[in-house]
């Protein structure tokens, strides 16, 4: 799923870790760069019957997807890491990081990754299951007043997208106040202010319907029973216990060097803006993360695993639901195709994470705009051209919902 502004894409953020840098061996690749076959390189004698080889002539063919995909869409820069046990791994990046200095791409860039926050304040609030504070069939007027059905509204209906509530991004008096000044700070209650002024949509459960507001509030239920702030305790209980060493949770606007410039149309003008340094706090629990393609890669298999949390809390996450055609989402999670995982946008920056538990595939795609292309997200169709070579059988594809707001 992704966070916007005005509307809604499922993709990944969702989107979402360890510490080894990749730009030690990655590649920076540009328009006629040959492969390396270093990237390459078998790594564990772990065969799968549907994952291939990464081989130098599948990493040609790779190549040219992504630069087919850079070329239509008209994305600035693009990294991308593909990788299996026993497969070797496919490790680029592609164009520019700065459009204005033509600074190349590369693999070791700090990136916002929007909606792969919800990965992150989801797996939070489970770890409050499993510890026996918080419970999923809560309601959320339990911990949050004021909340439209709260006292029936479920925290597992808030993760799960399926609440009724109104998405507070997709609200026009917020859109205004958002893009006539991106580097204001929004707080929790000025954001669920938005939502809470339209009425509900539907009845808790009925439907699936992605919505920021969800997230807002679970992150709020997390302050309340740890007593942290949300910011604090995702890094130190998820992030560090991740083992992720660039990965944070910022409280203003601080993006830590080296990053890649972001470009966006989510404007007041409409026209493209370099939204680098726009204040991320709007998308807060939803939305405001920031991490890089090593921890990225990491933190796939421990989100789609488990690795945080008790089996049983991991069997709850996992249990999707139909969202949308050949998508299921389960508690801040989805399941593309095989694909499970989550990604991210917000203006600037779109990701893709997901792991593929039957050949413990491992796709990151993280990009440097969030602009669509003929109604589709470009995480998306990076996603789809990819995996279209790896795993034909299991081709990434989310499609994109009505645009709303507009």
């Amino acid at each position: 799923m992704v966070t916007r502004l005005r509307r809604t894409v499922v993709g990944v953020a969702a989107a979402a870790l360890i510490a080894v840098p990749l730009g030690t061996g990655a590649v920076h690749a540009s328009d006629g760069a040959p492969p390396d076959p270093s990237v390459s390189a078998p790594v564990s004698p772990q065969p799968s019957d549907e994952f291939p080889q990464l081989t130098p002539a599948v990493a040609a063919r790779l190549d040219a997807a992504v630069k087919k995909v850079m070329a239509e869409a008209r994305v600035p820069g693009v990294m991308v890491a593909l990788s299996a046990p026993g497969k070797g791994q496919y490790v680029r990046a592609f164009g520019v990081a700065d459009k204005a200095t033509g600074a190349p791409m590369a693999t070791d860039l700090n990136m916002r990754i929007g909606s792969e926050t919800k990965t992150f304040t989801v797996t939070a609030l489970l770890q409050l299951v499993d510890e026996g504070k918080v419970g999923l069939d809560d309601p959320i007027g339990k911990y949050v007043d004021g909340v439209p059905n709260g006292d029936r509204i479920t925290l597992r209906e808030l993760a799960g997208m399926r609440s009724g509530l109104f998405n507070y991004s997709e609200d026009e008096d917020f859109f205004k106040a958002f893009t006539s000044d991106p580097d204001r700070p929004f707080t929790p209650q000025e954001l669920l202010a938005y939502s809470f002024k339209h009425p509900v949509l539907f009845q808790p459960g009925a439907k699936f319907y992605y919505c920021n507001t969800n997230l807002i509030l679970l992150g709020l239920v997390v302050e309340k029973v740890t007593g942290d702030r949300l910011a604090d305790y995702i890094d130190r209980e998820v992030v560090a216990e991740a083992g992720l060493k660039h990965t944070l949770f910022p409280t203003g606007a601080e993006f830590p060097s080296p990053y890649a410039h972001g470009y966006t149309n989510q404007t007041a003008s409409g026209k493209t803006e370099d939204a680098t340094n726009w204040n991320p706090s709007w998308g807060w629990a939803a939305g405001a993360m920031i991490s890089d393609l090593t921890d990225m890669r990491s933190w796939a298999k421990t989100l789609a695993t488990g690795t945080l949390l008790t089996p049983a809390t991991q069997a709850e996450r996992l249990k999707v639901i139909d969202a949308l055609p050949g998508t299921g989402y389960g508690l801040g999670i989805f399941n593309v195709q095989g694909w499970i995982g989550h990604n991210g946008s917000l203006p600037g920056y779109q990701s893709l994470t997901v792991y593929m538990p039957e050949t413990k595939a491992t796709m990151v795609v993280l990009l440097n705009t969030d602009i669509s292309y003929r109604g589709s997200e470009p995480s998306t169709l990076f996603g789809e051209a990819i995996t279209k070579i790896v795993t034909p059988d299991h081709v990434f594809t989310l499609p994109a919902q009505p645009v709303t707001g507009h």
